[in-house]
């Protein structure tokens, strides 16, 4: 049965054509104003504790990485300017850029590093959780057995054994791992309401909850030698005021850009591609790093029997999914393998097929007998809100007992945080290596509940990649680690969702890139 009526009911008539990001012309920068970009949500917290992809937009201008990803998702310096590894391979010693201050005007110390790091590794004691630190204790593979300071300027962070993807997984901009200042805190380790001192290009001026951020240019802000590169480089800002103005409607959201009352729309779907284009705006699109999924709790009774995920798989049309969606722009892929990765190829499109008579099938020898699951999603993000209505109705028309449970989007956080789900529609943020996003849904639930695929030969697959030092060898692993998946089916990925924003025509020098992020800084706009 093909399901284009579910698509016609569910989405918008989508329009095809998108504009590429090009180059600005070489001119003289022009100083001053406001660039204002669009947001759908608030922001949560100004810590990153219980951060999110809408609040990292805000924290990413105030605060600077040790390192950052480059344009190409290579790594290169950001708040540390150089860096050496020991011919063992486990000691990486980072020097800090010279003359860094705070926005309250106190010298940037290496000191600052290893306390926000043992903040951070102290997060289930502190109760502010941090994603990542599963990435570097030992659970996935990689352990940072100790994080030194012996002077102002040099920061030495020390591995129990070499792991070729420590600067990836530092430079995670899903980790948050930064400069801040210890002031940022009382004197019972409790962040301060309000507070966020950071080393950035800009620092906090504002925060009207519900209304916009507004970030100020921090005037004595320490430029990098290096050019402008990612989230690395030079982050000099040439505007007075970045504001994040939040306007949940996207219709609205559009119609403040054409009338010149915001500058930037992100996230601007497929279907408004080509009216944006002809009424004025400039429409820069980038390839996406950011995995629309539907994630499985296989802990679950139900979940926990791989047929039942088997049948899963084989009840939603994903290939129709994502063309109707997306209309070319991007393409199934279930893999944790992004189309613009160069480990990318069709091999990692390879899944159970459309078969909603295997579907059933597989329920009957299952024993299924229409036990109700529910599917949390949240509209706040509609895409989400959008594939579970579409994936409810195939997984239904399949046999299933499937109910939508649309939630807050933070209760829906929390319970990704806390493996408290059977189904949800959700989308992890940008990562910018099929390592980070493996290394993300592979774990052990025990430790870390937010993983997906708790098994000891998928994380065996994993560290053995991790190891890897040849392109060709870590490709291979990785394929072996995708076929896995595909016979245990613990998620569902759908696609990687491309980078579409909607930039008003005066603004010069700003580009889209793979990691979604709006970068405010080294852009102006035109009188």
């Amino acid at each position: 049965m093909r399901m284009r009526s579910v698509f016609a009911t569910v989405l918008a008539a989508i329009a095809t054509g998108a504009a590429f990001a090009g180059m600005a012309r070489a001119e003289e920068p022009i100083h001053g104003g406001t660039m204002r970009i669009v947001m759908t949500a608030d922001i949560r917290t100004l810590d990153a504790s219980r951060s999110d992809n809408l609040t990292d937009h805000v924290l990413n201008h105030i605060y600077e990485q040790l390192v950052a990803h480059r344009n190409d998702m290579t790594i290169g310096p950001a708040a540390a300017e150089s860096w050496d590894v020991s011919p063992d391979g486990k000691t990486y010693s980072f020097k800090l850029r010279d003359g860094m201050v705070y926005h309250n005007g106190d010298k940037v110390k290496a000191a600052d590093v290893k306390w926000l790091w043992d903040r951070r590794m102290a997060a289930p004691k502190s109760g502010a959780p941090w994603v990542c630190a599963a990435s570097f204790d030992g659970s996935r593979g990689m352990k940072v057995e100790s994080v030194e300071a012996p002077d102002d300027g040099t920061v030495v962070f020390t591995l129990d054994k070499p792991n070729t993807l420590f600067l990836v997984r530092l430079a995670d901009i899903v980790c948050n791992f930064w400069i801040a200042s210890p002031k940022n805190v009382d004197a019972e380790g409790n962040w301060i309401a309000g507070s966020a001192i950071g080393s950035g290009s800009f620092r906090l001026k504002e925060w009207r909850k519900e209304q916009y951020v507004s970030l100020e240019r921090f005037a004595d802000y320490v430029p990098s030698k290096q050019k402008r590169d990612g989230f690395g480089g030079d982050r000099t800002s040439y505007f007075d005021e970045v504001r994040f103005v939040v306007i949940p409607d996207k219709t609205a959201a559009e119609t403040a850009l054409l009338a010149g009352q915001v500058d930037i729309v992100t996230y601007l779907q497929v279907s408004r591609i080509e009216e944006m284009k002809k009424r004025g705006a400039v429409v820069k699109t980038a390839p996406g790093l950011s995995l629309s999924a539907i994630l499985i709790q296989t802990t679950d009774p139900l979940m926990s029997n791989v047929k039942i995920r088997r049948a899963l798989a084989h009840a939603i049309d994903f290939k129709e999914m994502a063309e109707t969606k997306l209309m070319g722009l991007t393409e199934f892929n279930p893999s944790g393998v992004a189309e613009s990765s160069a480990y990318f190829d069709k091999s990692f499109q390879a899944w159970p097929k459309y078969d909603p008579e295997a579907a059933r099938k597989l329920l009957k020898e299952a024993g299924y007998k229409g036990e109700p699951i529910k599917m949390q999603t949240n509209k706040r993000y509609i895409g989400m809100y959008e594939n579970a209505v579409v994936v409810q109705a195939m997984l239904n028309a399949a046999g299933f007992n499937v109910q939508l449970d649309v939630i807050d989007w933070a209760a829906q956080l929390e319970n990704w945080m806390s493996g408290k789900f059977q189904l949800q529609s959700f989308g992890y943020s940008s990562r910018a290596d099929p390592m980070l996003m493996y290394g993300t849904i592979i774990g052990n639930k025990a430790k870390a509940p937010t993983s997906q695929w708790d098994d000891p030969d998928a994380q065996a697959l994993y560290l053995k990649a991790l190891n890897a030092i040849g392109f060709d060898e870590r490709r291979a692993i990785l394929k072996q680690l995708h076929a896995k998946m595909a016979e245990e089916v613990p998620i569902l990925g759908l696609y990687y969702y491309p980078v579409i924003e909607a930039v008003s025509p005066k603004l010069v020098n700003y580009e889209s890139w793979p990691l979604e992020k709006p970068r405010a800084w080294g852009v102006w706009k035109k009188p």
